[in-house]
């Protein structure tokens, strides 16, 4: 397959940095005066509630931890990401943590950090191609099956439901899309899909939204795929005159993903009914906690860790250690067999964020 010239140019730049931070010691003898590892962190993006929240507790764990931080920011752009990982070999750091929001994409700068034996772990997101030193994220396939069951249980198995997806170029909007469909066909054939793919985009999604219910008055059930979808998704249902309490007829059940303040205030407030919380202060904590191990020549293996999470080998050379990512509802139910919390639990990262 040809690569992009942007990624084969950038690639090319990024090998002679390599070989020059080789030649002149590498990123492995770089600390700071005070001894501490020089790391290097890209942020994704900061245009969301969950990102910008990932960016508040990274520095807080790397003080934790005893690490000195390099940060840019790739704002959801490959060329971007490229271009940073150069920044951050010129800038000596021992170890990067990124999250690569095209995960095929990504595989020319992970094969070049790798010559340059600077390690790299990613969060949220799992490369399709190359190897990193641990992959942090949850395990986004069942992200999909929750939402799924819960929307099944709420629907007595039937009716029509709208899919709001991610970037189909993720790891992560592929997972949740594939873990939605696989268990809505195992368990509510029933229940009609209207998959729409939104490129993580808001607007994008309110768009979609809108057609599908104005084409469809009578859908029931929406699945947000990421909180970047809730304002829209909100606006959408006042709009169409479908924004009703859980106890009217007219409510439309709205599930979504992440567990940013926002949307437990609004399953508490009854305007959505439910989401997967997923673990940004602990993708903050284990992306650094890892590539800290890996800058001490630690290594791990598959099985259950000290932290309530699963190592699994993705492939052969690929480690990813899947947190908890658990429901939210505002009962605390079980639903589908899925047991949830409250969204008032105070375990919850979104409910104990300064």
């Amino acid at each position: 397959m040809r690569l992009n010239p942007v990624l084969c140019s950038t690639a090319s730049a990024l090998v002679a940095l390599a070989l020059v931070s080789a030649c002149s010691g590498g990123s492995g003898t770089t600390a700071t005066s005070s001894g501490k590892p020089v790391v290097g962190v890209d942020y994704p993006r900061s245009d969301t509630d969950f990102w910008n929240s990932y960016i508040k507790y990274t520095p807080e764990y790397a003080k934790q931890l005893g690490l000195t931080l390099k940060t840019t920011n790739s704002q959801n752009d490959i060329a971007n990401l490229t271009a940073n990982a150069q920044t951050l070999i010129l800038q000596g750091v021992k170890g990067i943590t990124m999250a690569p929001q095209s995960t095929f994409a990504i595989a020319p700068v992970l094969a070049q950090l790798k010559a340059a034996k600077i390690p790299v772990v990613t969060i949220d997101t799992r490369p399709d191609i190359g190897k990193v030193y641990m992959v942090v994220r949850a395990d986004n396939r069942a992200y999909g099956e929750k939402a799924c069951k819960y929307l099944g249980a709420k629907l007595g198995g039937k009716g029509k439901v709208v899919m709001l997806q991610g970037d189909l170029s993720s790891s992560n909007g592929r997972d949740r899309t594939q873990g939605f469909n696989a268990c809505m066909k195992a368990n509510y054939p029933d229940i009609k899909v209207f998959a729409e793919a939104t490129n993580w985009d808001g607007e994008v999604a309110a768009q979609k939204l809108q057609t599908d219910l104005s084409a469809h008055p009578d859908i029931k059930g929406i699945y947000m795929q990421a909180s970047f979808a809730l304002s829209g998704t909100l606006h959408v249902l006042k709009q169409q005159g479908m924004f009703a309490g859980p106890k009217d007829k007219k409510h439309v059940f709205v599930v979504s993903n992440d567990g940013i303040p926002r949307e437990l205030e609004n399953i508490s407030d009854g305007n959505i009914d439910a989401t997967v919380s997923q673990p940004v202060d602990l993708y903050a904590k284990y992306g650094l906690y890892y590539l800290k191990a890996a800058i001490d020549g630690k290594t791990f293996k598959p099985g259950r860790t000290d932290h309530e999470s699963t190592i699994v080998r993705v492939r052969d050379g690929l480690l990813e250690d899947q947190l908890s990512a658990p429901l939210v509802t505002a009962d605390g139910g079980t639903y589908g067999g899925v047991p949830s919390l409250k969204s008032t639990d105070t375990s919850l990262w979104g409910n104990s964020l300064g």
